[in-house]
């Protein structure tokens, strides 16, 4: 088995090799230009060849042996079909999974367009019209490099294109068309999800008519995507199905109505998370204990606070507590008035554990079901109905040997008269609207590398970072934690772990898809 792996592995890296080998220059700039929105500006800026972004891509599991799609959907992009070939796909099987699988934001997909359509003369006539703007002597920029630095000046984002709408004025009034295309789906979009019903939100389809397609290149013809049959353009199931024979050029659009019926759907269903202030995140990091040291829970706190923040919480650090610390900062928080104009509120633990409870560093046990009621709609008017998220990093059971550079999160000193084991159903309160995710099942230990911080919160913060972009909810999140905590195992190839969420939460969770790219 761990042959085969290693051969699936090489094949892999061939293959991007060989695609690598093949793109020039220009290809590799445009790709970056695309990754934008996933990999952050300093990483990509560090960028010399095309497999260095497939490097980034795959450190951010964007990109791996068993699901190509997105470097698929990038070579399309740059309309580099031929080399489709080397990742098992066509040009045609990539345009018919673009819709639901596409990565690549309208956005950034419409200045790219904008771009490829920019001629010599247009771009000598931009930078004249952007002396201003531009940093002084610079060598001959690409129509790429001029996008990246008006939205690195904050001229242009994904909600304000005027200064580009200017320029095209002056410069070719037909480069409008693309602007045009772009604001129109995506005006579309918001009526789309603010439509009280589905009948209503199929009519606004209908009644849109003809809309210009939205890539006018040099390469496609201008065409049209015609909206007129109910039979063929019908959401089923919580599904918008597409016609195959409409033009498939016109991908945008249909990937904004896509993305519009899904999140009308689905969404619907789901706790309000898109106010203009998501919620508190209080995380707790207890590293200094009478008798011992956690150490790299620092490097756990440090990336909390960084995914955290940039999914929209305001953070909050309280570092080495102890047991009655703990229950005081709780009771605080419980009457924080701010409460009331929040979607929700996350509350993180590092600790040491036992059954049911974490350790203050006095070496006291703080049961966490006391902790989790401070925050019931009796005792927390403010967040009633509103989603109660508690990550318990600690071990729920007896010490184990430890292996090289692991240790565990239990705790060090005498446990004589230790409580019984407690269920993790009895931590949280029986009304709704919680979730407790624990780092590990009761009666076990959880691991923390005294380093690279604990297994169960490097691959929670992994996880929020590559799949809240895809619009996973929470509970499909954390499923793929456990997976991917319960595959690792400890130097000594002996002891694994395995976390345990539990949740009385009445509707899907979906934290809004940040405009930043994620933190790391």
């Amino acid at each position: 088995s761990s042959n085969m792996e290693n051969d699936v592995s090489l094949k892999f890296h061939q293959q991007l090799l060989l695609i690598s080998e093949n793109l020039v220059p220009e290809d590799v700039a445009a790709l970056k230009f695309l990754c934008t929105d996933l990999i952050h500006l300093s990483k990509l800026e560090c960028v010399k060849s095309a497999a260095d972004i497939f490097q980034l891509l795959m450190a951010q599991e964007y990109l791996k042996a068993e699901d190509t799609f997105l470097l698929a959907e990038l070579l399309y992009r740059i309309e580099c079909y031929s080399l489709l070939k080397e990742l098992g796909y066509t040009k045609e099987k990539v345009q018919e999974h673009l819709c639901k699988k596409g990565r690549v934001s309208p956005y950034r997909q419409m200045l790219y367009e904008l771009s490829e359509n920019i001629t010599n003369e247009m771009l000598k006539e931009i930078i004249f019209l952007l002396e201003n703007h531009l940093p002084k002597q610079w060598i001959i920029p690409s129509a790429l490099d001029v996008m990246i630095l008006l939205e690195k000046k904050g001229l242009i984002t994904k909600d304000n294109v005027k200064i580009l709408e200017d320029i095209c004025t002056t410069v070719s009034p037909d480069l409008l068309e693309i602007i045009d295309c772009y604001k129109k789906a995506k005006v579309l979009c918001c009526n789309i999800l603010s439509a009280p019903d589905v009948q209503t939100a199929a009519k606004l389809l209908k009644e849109l008519g003809v809309l210009p397609s939205f890539c006018p290149t040099k390469v496609h013809k201008r065409r049209c995507l015609l909206l007129s049959s109910e039979q063929e353009e019908t959401p089923v199931d919580g599904v918008f199905y597409f016609n195959p024979r409409l033009d498939l050029n016109t991908w945008y659009l249909k990937f904004l109505y896509f993305q519009s019926f899904k999140m009308f759907f689905f969404n619907s269903g789901s706790y309000k998370m898109d106010g203009p202030h998501r919620g508190f995140c209080v995380i707790i990091n207890n590293v200094n204990f009478n008798s011992s040291q956690r150490k790299g829970s620092c490097k756990d706190a440090e990336q909390l606070e960084r995914v955290f923040t940039w999914l929209g919480l305001d953070v909050r650090i309280y570092t080495d507590l102890m047991s009655g610390d703990i229950i005081n900062l709780m009771q605080t928080w419980q009457h924080v008035p701010d409460h009331k104009d929040r979607n929700c509120f996350i509350c993180c633990i590092l600790s040491h554990g036992m059954s049911g409870a974490i350790y203050g560093t006095d070496d006291k046990l703080v049961s966490i079901r006391v902790l989790t009621s401070h925050f019931t709609a009796k005792q927390c008017p403010q967040l009633a109905a509103k989603p109660k998220l508690f990550f318990i990093q600690a071990c729920q059971g007896n010490n184990i040997q430890r292996p090289v550079h692991v240790d565990t999160d239990g705790p060090t000193p005498d446990l004589t008269g230790m409580q019984e084991r407690v269920s993790l159903c009895e931590s949280i309160p029986e009304e709704a609207d919680f979730l407790l995710g624990m780092a590990t099942v009761d009666g076990y230990v959880s691991f923390r590398h005294i380093e690279e911080g604990t297994w169960y919160i490097q691959a929670l913060c992994s996880k929020l970072q590559l799949l809240v972009p895809r619009g996973e909810d929470i509970l499909s999140i954390l499923t793929q934690v456990n997976e991917a905590v319960a595959t690792r195992v400890s130097p000594s190839g002996t002891k694994k772990q395995m976390p345990q969420p539990a949740y009385t939460l009445r509707r899907k969770l979906i934290f809004p898809i940040p405009t930043a790219p994620p933190p790391s």
